[in-house]
């Protein structure tokens, strides 16, 4: 059986690893979105009717607002009698108790107002006597009514007419015989004899009360079948508005049945996967390289499926409008960190997936990639992190005057007449000031190294190169010289000339912990010259290592340190390899002390500095600087570079190194103020 060749199980890879993400982008997402079913009518109250006739197609109830339901339940709970059971052994007890008491207790003492008090003990209890507690909580109203329950029967009367505790004890001194004694009588404390006799039913009362209020209808009429409910240019009214919800409700209740669902969720599916897979084959034509970076890739597949997502949490809850989520965040970061025309593809993806989740798709549409287009247009050229403040007000104008000019198209009139969706755009856009704070962590989550970040790098007031200033002047200049040359070759050939400047600043940074070794800081004194070959060679190979901690101490990105450990590649000191074979004729050299760890340049902007590096260094060298012998030392080195294999690894053509041998003559020359040689004069001879 043949077996697969390296480059086809490669590619085959590749295309399992698209398919997966795209599918378990597409899955996760579809996952989320609501299922609508049927139309969704937009209007508002007041206003004319912009779309089509719209005709029931069956027979559906009018349901009743939220509103209107919840006033008609407060209405019955207002209205509501509550039970009370009436006990009357608890009368019973009391008198027993009175009677008791008093002939043991005070016998011989008042003794004859003994029935009288008993006579008005059971007035007071056959009126219904409540906790001083409950009486309170129900005679606020005045007007309310209860009924009391004795037995199997119920009867209704006003809560004035039973007493509280504290009342029935007063209701004892009506009686004008009483009265007159109310001070000798206290000394009985015939307030124990007051008990409740009517104790609030609660499971009665709870089971009454839910049986009132299933009672309310939750529609008040219907609409016929065939019947119109509005047309075109017609004013919808409360009542026609009732109706258009109504219609959507029962729309939604008629199809959720299985089969519908299925087809829905076939139909979300398809339309996911097909805008994700125009997006991925869009990168595989256009911008492969970043299939190569796993970090690039899964930042702008996780914000082209969390924007849907957001929108359709939004939708299934309607916490608040979907417009207030700063949708337009996914183009800030895709431009920040990658490029405009990818940038311009995922914001057109992430909205259209999340239309499918609103209801009024259109003007979603339009209103987020008019966001998305001024947010990138805002960042161009990202240059300080207050450029983010530009953004937001960009989006917010252009938002809001987009969703000005589809009011107009609709007829709506110059004076809006409502203010509720310009707020929530501003809100949306003020929102956007997230990617203030969110950009430092899409740096440090995915690897990036934004503009705004090598801008501020590139300040040589930083503690870094400042030190590299005062410890090592000689290689600060060159530093900034290698900058200014490896810039503008990245500018000749469409490199990234911010990061290859950026890189080069900090590519010599090792130098520090030993200056004197580099010629470019030496004043006379070589300490070469008191070491052995292989000795400095490991000094002079040692910055590159040396580099690479101080930025890991600085906190430096991956993509300066990438410059600090690829600028000499996989080369030699060669000076010092060729002293000691000079030195040691006839012996095999090992080349390993001598050699740089690498690795070699793999990408573009890492070989122009390799490049400018190099011919700068060689450049000091120069017996005279004319622009032959600047030209030839130029093709000389990075042929020689060509030839050691220094690019194999990286993206760069040989007409971006045609461009940069170009570019680096033409600055040498600059610098060295080469000028052409004057050609003498002859002298004529005299005329014969």
């Amino acid at each position: 059986m043949p077996q697969l060749k390296d480059s086809d199980s490669h590619y085959w890879r590749n295309i399992a690893t698209r398919t997966l993400l795209v599918m378990a982008c597409s899955l996760l997402i579809v996952a989320i979105l609501p299922r609508h079913q049927g139309q969704a009518y937009k209007y508002e109250v007041g206003k004319p009717w912009m779309g089509d006739a719209v005709i029931a197609k069956f027979k559906f109830p009018i349901m009743k607002p939220e509103e209107a339901i919840a006033q008609e339940r407060e209405a019955l709970r207002n209205t509501f009698q509550p039970y009370f059971t009436y006990d009357a052994q608890v009368e019973m007890k009391a008198v027993e108790d009175f009677n008791q008491n008093f002939n043991e207790q005070q016998a011989g003492m008042l003794i004859f107002f003994k029935p009288h008090i008993s006579r008005r003990l059971h007035q007071v209890y056959q009126r219904g006597i409540m906790s001083a507690p409950e009486y309170a909580r129900f005679a606020k109203d005045s007007t309310k009514m209860i009924r009391l329950v004795n037995g199997k029967a119920a009867t209704t009367c006003s809560i004035n007419e039973v007493l509280s505790t504290m009342n029935a004890y007063e209701q004892l001194f009506i009686d004008e015989q009483l009265t007159e004694h109310r001070n000798q009588l206290q000394r009985f404390d015939l307030n124990q004899y007051i008990r409740p006799n009517l104790t609030f039913d609660k499971e009665r009362n709870e089971q009454e009360l839910q049986e009132m209020l299933s009672s309310i209808a939750p529609s008040d009429g219907q609409v016929e079948n065939g019947q119109k409910i509005i047309d075109r240019g017609e004013i919808v009214d409360e009542a026609t508005a009732r109706k258009l919800d109504s219609l959507e409700k029962e729309i939604a209740r008629r199809d959720m049945g299985k089969q519908e669902s299925l087809t829905t969720v076939i139909g979300q599916l398809l339309y996911v996967i097909m805008l994700i897979l125009l997006f991925t084959i869009y990168l595989q034509l256009f911008r492969r390289d970043y299939f190569n970076k796993p970090r690039s890739l899964l930042m702008v597949y996780a914000l082209i499926t969390l924007i849907p997502i957001l929108v359709s949490v939004m939708m299934r809850y309607m916490v608040l409008s979907v417009y207030i989520l700063p949708i337009a965040i996914v183009a800030i970061f895709v431009r920040i960190f990658l490029d405009s025309h990818t940038a311009v593809m995922a914001h057109t993806t992430a909205v259209m997936i999340s239309a499918n989740a609103v209801n009024y798709q259109e003007e979603f549409l339009v209103i987020q990639l008019v966001a998305g287009m001024a947010a990138i247009y805002s960042l161009r050229e990202l240059s300080r992190r207050s450029q983010i403040f530009q953004a937001t007000g960009s989006v917010m104008v252009s938002t809001c005057v987009m969703y000005y000019a589809l009011t107009l198209i609709h007829h709506e009139g110059f004076v809006p007449q409502s203010w509720s969706m310009y707020i929530h755009l501003i809100m949306g856009a003020i929102l956007l000031l997230l990617a203030y704070p969110l950009m430092f962590i899409m740096e440090k989550a995915f690897g990036f190294t934004s503009d705004v970040t090598l801008f501020e790098l590139s300040d040589t007031n930083k503690d870094l190169l400042r030190h590299l200033s005062e410890v090592a002047p000689g290689t600060f200049q060159h530093s900034i010289t290698v900058g200014n040359l490896a810039s503008e070759i990245a500018n000749k050939i469409g490199a990234n000339a911010l990061l290859v400047r950026t890189g080069a600043l900090y590519h010599d940074i090792g130098k520090m912990t030993n200056p004197v070794f580099f010629t470019e800081n030496q004043v006379g004194v070589n300490p070469h010259d008191n070491l052995t070959e292989k000795e400095s060679a490991q000094i002079i190979i040692g910055h590159v290592t040396e580099g690479l901690k101080l930025a890991e101490q600085d906190g430096l990105p991956d993509a300066i340190k990438n410059f600090i450990i690829t600028h000499h590649g996989t080369g030699m000191t060669g000076y010092f390899y060729a002293q000691y074979k000079n030195a040691h004729p006839g012996e095999e050299v090992d080349t390993a002390p001598f050699t740089y760890p690498g690795p070699n340049p793999f990408t573009r902007e890492q070989a122009i500095l390799m490049m400018a590096d190099t011919v700068e260094a060689a450049s000091r060298s120069l017996s005279e600087y004319t622009e032959e012998s600047i030209s030839s030392m130029v093709d000389r080195l990075i042929d020689n570079q060509v030839k050691a294999g220094f690019f194999r690894e990286c993206p760069i053509t040989f007409r971006d190194i045609l461009l940069a041998k170009q570019v680096l003559t033409e600055r040498l020359r600059a610098i060295y103020h080469t000028r052409i040689k004057y050609p003498d004069i002859k002298k004529s001879s005299p005329a014969k």
